[in-house]
């Protein structure tokens, strides 16, 4: 009798203490995650990544903190990201095709491969730019015009091996015999600083950053697969038998190797945030041309821009 009445006991006591025993896993996330932001405070990329935040803050419990890692054209933010600890607490931005571009001729220590892809958030057509001033009504006015006069038009480009670089080469590719004589500029600014001032006869930029000075620039032809509802009568190039597509997607991206459940849940607040209409609304209101792709369609497309980006650079004799 003795025994049959110690026995629930015992069974109560070995459940507390194996209890005791067993791990206890915290719900991800339990303390703020790091957002690396590889250019520079106030730019098209922070201004982003500033108003998902705002999102962030309603979908999740825990907050970001932003760490910049600006200069060498991102190459020192995407090497940061790449190299912190697979743990779930550190992402960041990634720009495309400077990703690319960066891995294949610039020896960066990343490549495609080196993260873990959350989503695609933005994706900001190159478009052909003049002053509202200008002589120039199309793209293929300029081409008419630059194949008796070469080297004449100039034309501002934000790189070296930038995206806008990358359309300038990929113009070449299709028109061998039109000269432009490219000028190189650090960032956005100073090429709508050169438009402006006079320095150049025309720019390739795209749509976020040339929708500051919209008011005095005259917006040729857009470099998307559409129309572009920031710029709805703007024809694209290929309505103008130019085929000819380039843009800059900004994406956001975990290490390599970042637990399999903190990615999934990763994955679906920025899913929440970009499907949120109070998001798109400000969005649009910053310029910032949404466009939302998971995780695995974000990859799938990198990977391609990895093998045409690699095609150019090869044949213009720019691989290391």
């Amino acid at each position: 009798m003795r025994i049959k009445t110690a026995l629930p006991s015992l069974i109560f006591v070995v459940t507390l203490i194996l209890s005791a025993a067993a791990p206890v896993f915290a719900a991800y996330p339990e303390k703020p995650i790091n957002m690396v932001i590889a250019f520079t405070a106030g730019g098209s990329s922070d201004v982003q990544a500033r108003i998902m935040q705002k999102y962030w803050n309603k979908y999740s419990s825990e907050p970001w903190v932003f760490i910049y890692k600006p200069g060498a054209g991102g190459i020192i933010g995407f090497t940061e990201l790449a190299k912190a600890k697979p743990d779930g607490y550190t992402i960041g931005g990634l720009n495309v095709p400077h990703l690319s571009l960066q891995s294949l001729a610039q020896r960066a220590s990343f490549n495609p491969d080196s993260f873990d892809y959350i989503a695609q958030v933005v994706n900001d057509p190159q478009c052909v730019v003049v002053l509202n001033s200008s002589k120039f009504n199309s793209f293929s006015e300029i081409i008419d015009y630059a194949k008796v006069n070469p080297n004449k038009l100039k034309v501002g480009l934000v790189g070296p091996l930038s995206g806008h670089h990358l359309m300038f080469l990929e113009f070449n590719k299709l028109f061998p015999d039109v000269k432009l004589s490219r000028v190189f500029y650090k960032g956005a600014a100073d090429q709508n600083a050169a438009l402006l001032g006079g320095e150049v006869d025309l720019i390739f930029g795209n749509i976020n950053d040339v929708m500051r000075s919209i008011e005095e620039f005259k917006v040729l032809n857009v470099a998307g697969e559409t129309r572009n509802d920031f710029l709805p009568d703007v024809p694209t190039l290929r309505e103008q038998n130019i085929d000819l597509v380039s843009d800059i997607r900004r994406v956001f991206a975990a290490p390599k190797g970042i637990p399999a459940k903190d990615l999934e849940y990763l994955q679906e607040i920025f899913k929440k945030i970009c499907n949120d209409p109070d998001y798109r609304a400000d969005m649009k209101k910053a310029g910032q041309p949404a466009e939302y792709l998971d995780g695995a369609a974000t990859k799938a497309y990198i990977d391609k821009q990895q093998v045409k980006a690699q095609k150019t650079l090869d044949e213009f004799g720019l691989l290391k």
